[in-house]
């Protein structure tokens, strides 16, 4: 089952030299373009919309990036080993949101588990190999939007499994639950949908580890969600009411007087969901103060009266 190589530089319109600044633009620039819940063509914005995320998920992340970079002039041949694991057998899953490039390089995809048993000496048994073996535990990774988080949803997913020495492949497609408040790296336990028993034994299990996909305005901390928002410096001097956007609508929130540089006001219970229990984690508003960097003659003099005429001395305060 090969891989398609994936050219994320390419997904997100930018050089291989762009900064983490620029990726980050062009991920927002695009994200608004193509989310799900705005665009008037919902089903090719979807698919849209996962190829910038994972572009994203991988260029954004330093880490990622230099693995990404470092894999070689010859990655098309590179990216031709699918998933394999000691039991012989490659798979790969459809529907996570995820390429199967992705899986390969930078999920947590992987095969675990003992399909063997061994004696007291560390050699194989071969009177307990023939004994009914529970088969391999699978792990890989969702995406999840902030929507579906929020609310809960079912996705279908497919596991594809094939034999290295026969060649014989098979797909199995099932459902799976995702719960209201998934939060980021949860795993959810999909019973008997892993590796095939040994000798009559039960199946494994799949664990699929929830990554959130990243959003234009919100980001998450377990169940808080977070919105950055830029503001004048007159708003944080003299307090503003401005309108933010949350995951569960527009709400009109309260800048006091003299708000801070990278201050987060909070309001509470508009984060995700918590378990079971109804409570929420709570929502924050990250403050960034900017500064003009044109300014009119008539803005340049309203800054020179306020210079002239203010008895604030930042460095007197050290």
């Amino acid at each position: 089952m090969p891989a398609k190589f994936e050219d994320y530089y390419k997904t997100l319109g930018i050089t291989r030299e762009a900064s983490a600044d620029e990726i980050k633009k062009a991920f927002r620039k695009l994200a608004r373009q193509y989310h799900p819940d705005t665009a008037k063509n919902k089903k090719t914005a979807e698919e849209k919309f996962k190829e910038i995320n994972e572009a994203h998920e991988v260029l954004g992340d330093p880490e990622k990036r230099r693995k990404y970079d470092t894999l070689g002039a010859d990655w098309e041949n590179a990216a031709q080993h699918p998933h394999r694991s000691g039991s012989g057998e490659d798979f790969s899953f459809g529907g996570t949101g995820f390429s199967d490039f992705f899986e390969q390089y930078f999920s947590g995809g992987s095969q675990y588990g003992s399909s063997r048993d061994f004696g007291p000496d560390g050699s194989p048994g071969a009177a307990r190999q023939r004994r009914p073996r529970k088969g391999h535990d699978i792990e890989g990774d969702i995406l999840v939007t902030l929507e579906e988080a929020m609310l809960g949803t079912t996705r279908p997913i497919s596991l594809q499994t094939a034999n290295r020495q026969t060649g014989a492949a098979h797909t199995n497609s099932f459902q799976v639950r995702i719960p209201p408040g998934a939060t980021d790296g949860r795993r959810i336990r999909v019973p008997g949908q892993g590796g095939p028993g040994i000798q009559g034994g039960p199946p494994g299990d799949l664990f699929l580890r929830v990554r959130h996909a990243a959003h234009p305005d919100f980001m998450t901390e377990e169940a808080d969600v977070i919105h950055e928002i830029d503001i004048a410096p007159w708003e944080a001097v003299l307090g503003s009411e401005i309108v933010v956007p949350t995951l569960d609508g527009a709400i009109k929130l309260r800048i006091p007087a003299g708000a801070e540089h990278h201050q987060k006001l909070r309001v509470r219970g508009r984060g995700l969901p918590k378990g079971k229990t109804g409570e929420r984690g709570d929502f924050y508003v990250a403050l960034t103060i900017v500064l003009p960097t044109e300014l009119s003659d008539a803005e340049r003099s309203l800054w020179e009266r306020l210079r002239d005429g203010s008895n604030f001395k930042p460095r007197d305060l050290l």
